[in-house]
């Protein structure tokens, strides 16, 4: 019986394709983990329920007090974080959320006046190396350091005893309220990672206005 002859040619010729398509495969990916990370992240979300997905982000526990000298703000973030998010900010994307914060004064013939307007950030950021999560408040440089993503979650949405206005700048016996809302603003990333994290442009969510009345 004749046995077939193998073509070392066409073996060569193939093992040179195969090298080719690999090398040229690789040196499109700048760095093989940001490569796996797009991969995590993608199969990640796919799995994500769609009820957990449709959560929409808002303001809770809202609560407009004062001690001697201003008036304060309590309230709270829920559903800010969603799972994608989550995952994101492990892969080292920093998350920014801004409240915003009016105070006006209730006039009847005239339109209502502005007596106080601000913008509070606040940016998470993860350090792989350490373990930690930093918590900066405002541009601060000095960040409040997290060993616990929930934690450092808490510390994101959790907005306590934030000064909203002084009561000099009140009249006794007027009525006022004040509007608040949460924005998450976009992430502008290297433009290596661009690519990588492209649902990123996603997450810019805004709450509500929420409008809480109060009399001084």
């Amino acid at each position: 019986m004749r046995l077939p002859v193998f073509d070392f040619k066409y073996r060569y010729d193939f093992d040179c394709f195969k090298f080719w398509i690999n090398r040229r495969f690789m040196n499109n990916i700048k760095n093989k983990k940001l490569f796996l990370i797009f991969l995590f992240l993608i199969f990640g979300s796919m799995a994500l329920p769609m009820r957990v997905q449709a959560i929409e982000p808002k303001i809770t526990d809202i609560l407009i007090t004062n001690n001697r000298e201003n008036v304060l703000l309590y309230a709270r973030l829920v559903n800010g974080f969603k799972p994608e998010m989550e995952m994101a900010v492990l892969a080292g994307i920093p998350a920014v959320f801004t409240l915003r914060l009016e105070v006006h004064q209730e006039r009847s013939f005239v339109w209502d006046k502005t007596i106080a307007s601000h913008e509070i950030k606040r940016t998470i950021k993860y350090d792989n190396l350490k373990k930690t999560f930093s918590v900066y408040i405002n541009g601060n440089p000095q960040p409040v350091i997290f060993s616990d993503f929930e934690s450092a979650q808490k510390a994101m949405a959790d907005f306590n005893g934030l000064i909203a206005v002084p009561l000099s700048s009140l009249t006794k016996g007027k009525n006022y309220y004040m509007l608040i809302k949460v924005k998450m603003d976009k992430v502008r990333l290297p433009l290596h990672m661009e690519y990588v994290f492209f649902f990123v442009s996603y997450w810019d969510f805004e709450t509500a206005w929420n409008r809480q009345n109060f009399s001084y």
